[in-house]
């Protein structure tokens, strides 16, 4: 089923012709820099892909320096983007503990450039057997709060990401699985340097940077914190990526560190239930990615309880807007984008979950019918929040209260043979629960469940806790085709809540406004959710932020946890890196 409807062949036709002469005049080069100023977007001189000339031919955008050479160093070998996210995911749990680790879990976004197929890997953490839906409840019935919530027990599900990769890796990785894990145990043996986003993380307030695990970990013998600049090693941490370079994700999920894990979330405050069994009989899953038309792409997510249905809504709600006739200096865009979101994120908080326990009415939220009456709602200023809609497949539903706050990251690798890997990776909020077991954080993922769990008619929220079941996640690693199905772009963020947001404005600046992935990233962040939004004033062009004013949007904040967008894209050139300037990532390429 199409979301939107492909232009017809004499408009691609006339649309290359205009390419042509603008690529012809000389004199234009100057002009189409200026352009990126102007209202209208610059030309789409990248519109389809095709293969590489003389520029990288692989390439890493990860969140650390550190990890991209762990990656790098693994297609240096010949090995796949698989092979090179297992060395990727090693590292950054090592380096950035803050967003993801060995104790956390992730959506893998795989393109098989034989197949032209996109393949959803999904491994995130499971609820304990002994789960209960009031779990995140106290003895009077109220939500707990925050710092009690997230450092407990009861907020760690069984760790997916490793079990992940492990299966994505068997199917794709052309290297040995005991092979990818040198630079991770090297750099945890001989130590790193802490860097200043960590060390800013490790002196920060938050309930995880308080716990005995987190203090003993970040505190130098003399007794100051770690500072950035400070060589940070990691003992424990090369011991269990040698245990899991040897044995697989048994390591984690049986045996002495499935033990500890065990032991560790059992402890007080607030002690989980979480089994040797619910950790030995976890399983990832793998499915094909749910892809709907854009413009003249194709744009690929994983399935829920992933969010990147939500997203794919959004840009079919855009699709029935002139904001591809626009531009990143236009007032007018940047209105259109905020109410896509809103009704996206109404959309989304209401009907997503575990759809092996509520049914997402997927088809029904992406019908052409649908979005477009979605789109209906947009009027001349932002009015109220949008209720959610009533698309094919719903079913009654109690509103959600999760709150998910973030501590995620993402990485894009693309091999030499043109596969690409696109993961969103996390241990949920910074640190996870601050409590540690063989040198790594344990998740409080199940805090991404909705701690509020029915109405008072009794209507169920679709991401309420139940056994078994895999909480909603804002996670959505995206991957982009060409028009012939042939790899064009991969991106995404971390941000909790605000990754939707901060994924549909890197989406539509490159597709839409045709722009370097590096400036579509350094575009302002604007997060748009019920009556919430914020964004960052100080990055608009002049003008915006009191156009958007006059049309009731006015922001309150920057959104919480900032984005860190990461992405590649094909040129004719070759490929194309951006990674976050509000972070520490590169993009490297050879």
């Amino acid at each position: 089923m199409a979301m939107v409807a492909l232009p017809s062949p004499l408009r691609l036709a006339w649309f290359f012709v205009l390419q042509l002469k603008r690529l012809a005049v000389a004199s234009l080069a100057l002009a189409l820099s200026a352009c990126a100023t102007a209202q209208a977007p610059a030309p789409a001189v990248r519109a389809a892909a095709v293969a590489p000339a003389s520029g990288p031919k692989v390439m890493v955008s990860a969140a650390n320096p550190l990890a991209v050479e762990a990656g790098l160093n693994v297609l240096r070998q010949g090995g796949s983007a698989v092979d090179a996210a297992v060395a990727v995911q090693a590292v950054l749990g090592l380096v950035e503990p803050q967003s993801s680790g060995l104790g956390g879990g992730g959506f893998l976004t795989y393109y098989d450039a034989k197949t032209k197929k996109v393949i959803a890997y999904n491994g995130r953490e499971t609820a304990p057997a002994g789960a209960t839906a009031d779990m995140f409840l106290d003895a009077a019935g109220k939500p707990l709060s925050y710092p009690d919530a997230v450092t407990s027990g009861k907020a760690t599900g069984v760790p997916g990401a490793v079990a992940m990769l492990s299966m994505a890796q068997a199917r794709h990785g052309k290297l040995a699985w005991k092979d990818l894990f040198g630079d991770a145990e090297r750099l945890a043996d001989q130590g790193f340097v802490v860097s200043p986003r960590l060390a800013g993380m490790i002196s920060a307030p938050f309930p995880q940077t308080g716990t005995t695990d987190a203090k003993a970990y970040f505190t130098k013998p003399g007794g100051q914190r770690y500072q950035a600049g400070d060589m940070l090693k990691n003992a424990a941490y090369a011991a269990t990526v040698r245990k899991i370079a040897t044995e697989g994700p048994k390591a984690l999920l049986e045996g002495e560190l499935a033990q500890a894990i065990v032991a560790k979330a059992a402890q007080d405050p607030r002690p989980g239930t979480l089994t040797l069994t619910d950790l030995k009989t976890y399983k990832p899953k793998v499915g094909d990615a749910v892809c709907r038309p854009y413009r003249v792409y194709v744009v690929c997510v994983p399935d829920a309880p992933s969010s990147g249905v939500a997203l794919l809504e959004a840009l079919g709600i855009l699709s029935n807007t002139d904001i591809a006739a626009r531009g990143p200096t236009d007032p007018q865009a940047w209105f259109l984008f905020t109410q896509a979101s809103r009704l996206m994120y109404a959309d989304r908080d209401r009907y997503f979950g575990d759809p092996d326990f509520t049914p997402v009415p997927v088809e029904g939220l992406l019908e052409p019918a649908y979005v477009a009456e979605r789109a209906k709602l947009i009027g001349d200023v932002a009015g109220p929040a949008p209720a959610p809609g009533k698309p094919r497949g719903a079913g009654k539903l109690a509103p959600d209260a999760t709150q998910e706050p973030g501590g995620t990251s993402h990485f894009v690798i693309v091999d030499a043979a043109g596969n690409a890997v696109s993961m969103t990776t996390t241990v949920e909020s910074i640190f996870g629960t601050g409590r540690m077991v063989g040198g790594f954080f344990l998740n409080n993922q199940l805090t991404d469940f909705s701690w509020s769990p029915k109405n008072t008619d009794g209507t169920q929220a679709a991401n309420a806790v139940a056994p078994g079941k895999r909480p909603r996640s804002s996670m959505a690693p995206t991957i982009i085709l060409d028009r012939d199905g042939k790899f064009y772009a991969a991106l995404g963020s971390p941000g909790g809540n605000s990754i939707l947001a901060y994924n549909l404005k890197a989406l539509v600046a490159v597709l839409d406004w045709k722009m370097p992935m590096q400036e579509a990233f350094n575009l302002p962040n604007l997060i748009a959710r019920g009556d919430n939004m914020a964004s960052e004033p100080a990055r608009f062009a002049p003008g915006v932020v009191e156009a958007l004013a006059a049309k009731g949007v006015t922001f309150k904040g920057s959104g919480g946890e900032g984005s860190g967008l990461h992405g590649v894209i094909m040129t004719p050139q070759g490929l194309q890196g951006g990674a976050d300037e509000r972070r520490e990532g590169v993009a490297k390429g050879f």
